[in-house]
């Protein structure tokens, strides 16, 4: 194996992590799996970030009552607040109000965005 290829072993095996442990949960729907793509979004690396976030938006509304649970355990707000907007319904719109004056502002820009993507969406 090159020395490159090693590099992207981590990756892989974690990338892999993750699309496996969304298979699992859109069949079971055991927050267990669920949860590993949420924790996904705290990777430091970008791209694991991208997927998981990719994965829980693909995963639709199904996936609001989770990262609910992650918005009380204020866990990666700014990415969660985001993906309730895209997959959200209007009933999610007081949630996303909540943080639009938060005193994070990375945390109030994305529940602004959010609630923005989420209304135009559902018009």
């Amino acid at each position: 194996m090159s020395h490159s290829t090693r590099q992207h072993v981590p990756l892989l095996i974690t990338a892999s992590r993750l699309f496996v442990s969304s298979a699992i949960w859109r069949f079971t729907g055991s927050e267990r799996f669920g949860n590993v793509l949420i924790e996904g979004l705290d990777s430091p690396d970008e791209n694991l970030r991208m997927i998981s976030g990719t994965l829980l938006s693909r995963a639709g509304s199904r996936i609001i009552p989770m990262l609910r649970g992650a918005i009380k355990r204020q866990q990666n707000l700014p990415m969660i607040l985001t993906i309730i907007g895209d997959v959200g319904g209007l009933e999610q719109a007081s949630l996303l109000e909540q943080y639009m004056m938060d005193e994070r502002p990375d945390v109030a820009r994305a529940a602004r965005d959010a609630l923005r993507v989420l209304r135009t969406r559902n018009e």
